[in-house]
């Protein structure tokens, strides 16, 4: 009987890790590489996601933007020693520091596992007339004909596009819902997508 409810114990705690976001596994590790205040961001933003589980999708928008935007700014160049890198989830949180994209890939990826709809997401270049420069935002459409919300690593309030006049809007991306003749007129950015995939179910840090 004993040894019965020690298997059921560690089923129960197998599934609850399957159904989690990050697994104790990768928190384990993320602890080994880094620190223990890398594996306490992990845990705080786990227990940030149960808490939105249920909350309604602008709720999820608002709280999902400020709990990313904490992470610090730093380019690629002195975070990978790389001029352009898409950071995994794990890499962006573990490190504490990324630039546009990486706030861009931990926010989309966040909101999916919180059951926003993929189709209603984009990666979104943009140039920031404020700060003369190339920039990447997530934006949220509700329909595909709606306003979208701007969710930036530059700004903590989550805004209508017409309310963000400094930003001037390139093209939009998303590698989920991407066609065939899209890959291939974005092939250098479907190929940054392609490898980001590939390093977050290896849940590289």
């Amino acid at each position: 009987m004993f040894f019965k409810h020690i298997v059921l114990l560690l089923l129960a705690l197998t599934l609850v890790d399957a159904q989690a976001y990050v697994s104790q596994t990768l928190i384990k590790n993320v602890e080994k590489k880094y620190n223990r205040f890398a594996e306490n961001r992990f845990i705080d933003m786990q227990e940030k996601l149960d808490e939105l589980k249920n909350k309604s999708t602008i709720i999820k928008l608002n709280s999902i933007n400020t709990f990313f935007n904490q992470v610090k700014y730093k380019s690629d160049q002195k975070n990978y020693n790389m001029s352009d890198y898409w950071a995994t989830p794990w890499e962006f949180l573990a490190r504490d520091a990324g630039d546009c994209e990486d706030y861009v890939i931990a926010k989309y990826f966040a909101l999916r596992y919180l059951g926003i709809d993929a189709k209603k997401m984009y990666f979104t270049y943009v140039k920031s007339t404020q700060f003369k420069e190339a920039h990447m935002v997530l934006t949220y459409f509700e329909t595909p004909s709606s306003e979208p919300l701007i969710l930036d690593s530059n700004n903590r309030f989550v805004l209508p596009a017409s309310k963000r006049t400094d930003l001037i809007p390139i093209y939009n991306f998303n590698g989920d819902i991407l066609s065939n003749s899209a890959k291939k007129e974005h092939q250098k950015t479907t190929k940054k997508w392609d490898d980001l995939i590939q390093n977050t179910k290896k849940g590289k840090i």
